[in-house]
Formats: C-alpha cells, structure tokens, sequence
C-alpha cells in the first residue's frame, strides 16, 4: 500500500481529459485513506482514484472546484455524511465495483445539489430491494443512475412509493440497516471486489445502451472515458444513436 503523500500528488500524471477537464490520476496505487488533497490547491476538475483499496469515502479538503470522482474498483462501504460540504460543485460520482451495502448508506449524497451522473454497479446495494426508487426519491437531482436516464415515470413512481405505508417502512428498515465503518468491514459482507474489468452481462449491456442513447458528443466522450478508466469490458460503441428516454420527453 501507498500513502497518498503530498509528493505522490506532485508526481502523479496531470492532463486535460476527453470532456476538457484538468484531472489528476492517482489510480492503481492501492490507496487505502483519502488525504491530503489541499496539495492540489483546487486546481482540478476531476480525480481518478480507481483501482486502489479506499474503504471509506471522506478526508476531503474543500474543493470548490471538483466536477468529478471515479472511484472504480475500490472497497468502498461508507459515504461520509460531510462529502456535500467539501465538494459542492460535485456532478459526477461513479463508484463501480465498490462494497456500498445499504440504501441508507446513500442518505449522505443527497446535500450534493449538483449531482447528475451516479454509479453503484457492482456494488450490493444495488441488489437491495427498490434500490433504484430509493436513489431516485432520496437524491432528485441525479439525471443518471448506473448510465440509465431517469425517466420522469420512474420519477412518479418513486414519489407514490415512499409517500405510501411501503415506503416509510423501506426508509425505516434501511435506517436500521446502515453500514457500520470500515474497518472490521461491512456487516454480512465478505472483504473482497469483483477482479478489475470483470462486471456482469447486465451490467455491460446498460453501459453500451448509454453510450447508443447519448445525444451529445460530450456525454459520448464522457461515458468511453468511464469505460476506459473503469476497465470495464464491452467497448464496442453502437454507430446507431437512439434517442434516450430523457425525463422530459416522457
């Protein structure tokens, strides 16, 4: 393991990403603490910190100009509850390949008012009953969830749910439910991540869908850069673009 030390800051490649972002890669150094990124001066729009093994998602400095996180391929099971307060401008989070348990382990993304493009593939939660309504509901802002456009149907169907007797119960259950810090690991969980680049059929297939309904060059260019630094599988880009079924059309 690696401590991320001011000088491995120093050292670390800088370039100017596909979407025309300053990023900073610190990726496959198995990092195992957030720390002292106040050595970056708030110099960068986006952070790689793939592939290393960060169990909890906090020790951030403020950072008012952060875009974007990718965090890919870590052993994240905990969201600290300050993120909003460190990284406002936060748009894009994508914690692909993670150990995220629980629905009320989301609860602490929702004071990030700017956040559109969010992933948990590969992460346990998703497998959580109503995980997509809840994110939905609890973070409305999110345009994007696991590279599928929220559709305004999902939208209403979220709001009828956790309005009803079922859905206070779901919020109350998740509560009880919340991950312990890591350390000891995350309850019921076994302390081990999918091997980098190996994701499931579904998973694979909802990645190349986004990548077809995308209907700017910039969403494009965004979503192969995930492919690229998430070493996801499944690179073959559909020539044929369909429209998406964006909220509004609905």
């Amino acid at each position: 393991m690696v401590k991320l030390t001011p000088e491995l800051i120093q050292q670390s490649v800088q370039h100017i990403n596909p979407l025309r972002d300053r990023e900073l890669i610190l990726r496959g150094y198995k990092i195992p603490v957030i720390e002292n990124l106040g050595a970056t001066l708030d110099q960068f729009d986006t952070f790689d910190l793939s592939d290393n093994d960060i169990r909890k998602l906090d020790g951030f400095p403020l950072l008012k100009r952060l875009k974007s996180l990718l965090l890919n391929n870590n052993r994240i099971v905990r969201i600290s509850e300050s993120l909003p307060e460190c990284v406002p401008g936060l748009q894009s989070l994508y914690l692909t390949n993670n150990l995220v348990q629980e629905l009320s382990d989301l609860d602490s993304l929702a004071g990030l008012k700017k956040l559109e493009h969010l992933s948990f593939l590969g992460n346990p939660v998703t497998t959580r009953d109503h995980y997509r309504l809840y994110v939905i509901n609890k973070l409305p802002q999110v345009r994007v969830l696991d590279f599928r456009r929220v559709r305004l149907k999902e939208r209403e169907m979220a709001r009828k749910l956790f309005k009803s007797k079922l859905g206070k119960e779901i919020q109350k259950e998740a509560k009880k439910a919340r991950t312990f810090a890591p350390g000891g690991g995350a309850p019921g969980s076994i302390d081990s991540r999918p091997p980098i680049g190996q994701m499931s059929a579904e998973d694979q297939a909802a990645i190349r869908q986004a990548i077809s309904n995308a209907r700017s060059m910039e969403e494009v260019e965004r979503l192969q850069h995930m492919l690229r630094t998430g070493n996801i599988p499944g690179r073959n880009h559909p020539h044929k673009r369909r429209h998406p079924d964006e909220e509004e059309d609905e």
